[in-house]
């Protein structure tokens, strides 16, 4: 296909499984920022030890940290054809760095949710620290309770899914976030699309805002 996506919304949004499902589809890699600071983290890498405390607090990386990781991720053969940006630009800084290094995107996505929603959604989801995979107690839970189903980890519900983390990472977003929806949306890339209801209807609707 070709293309090049981001994916904007707040955090809990349903970014990471939306483009899972789009990854499938479309045949090109997501790159998630959010994943590769968790895997330094637990591989306790100096960028790793940078991070950790300020994910706890639910606060992001530094920009210019953030760019260097996107930028020689994307510089790999399988983002060729395209890919889909989860996590980042999370800031008009970011976004504006994206530019000057000559990053383009095809269409910016950004899944509505309300807040109310997210915070119940977040408070649910656990995560297989060895892998990454995610998971729902409600509406997408493991085969095995507290456990992951792709390598059998034990699941956890994550620091920066606690509660009072939630509403300040909410917070967070709609200060430095939200404002890449006119960013984008000066420019023609924005799609607004619901992000509440069946996963399924969330990608066709996202298939149908790009145009497939």
């Amino acid at each position: 296909m070709g293309l090049k996506l981001i994916l904007l919304g707040a955090p809990g949004a349903g970014k990471g499984t939306q483009a899972a499902e789009l990854s499938k589809r479309l045949n090109i890699p997501t790159i998630s920022t959010g994943n590769i600071l968790r895997q330094a983290i637990k591989d306790g890498t100096e960028v790793g030890l940078q991070v950790k405390a300020l994910m706890d607090a639910g606060k992001f990386a530094p920009d210019d940290l953030i760019i260097q990781i996107v930028s020689e991720r994307l510089a790999r053969s399988d983002c060729r054809n395209g890919y889909i940006l989860d996590g980042v630009p999370r800031t008009l800084a970011q976004a504006e760095a994206l530019d000057k290094v000559g990053i383009v995107f095809d269409h910016v996505i950004s899944l509505e949710v309300p807040d109310r929603d997210i915070e119940e959604r977040m408070g649910g989801r656990r995560v297989c620290p060895a892998c990454g995979a995610t998971y729902h107690i409600q509406t997408i839970p493991p085969k095995q309770d507290g456990i992951c189903d792709s390598c059998g980890g034990a699941l956890i519900l994550r620091a920066d899914d606690a509660p009072q983390t939630v509403h300040s990472r909410l917070e967070v977003y709609h200060a430095q976030t939200e404002p890449l929806k006119d960013y984008y949306g000066k420019r023609g890339l924005l799609r607004e699309v619901a992000g509440t209801g069946a996963i399924d209807s969330i990608t066709a609707a996202i298939m149908e805002a790009v145009g497939l």
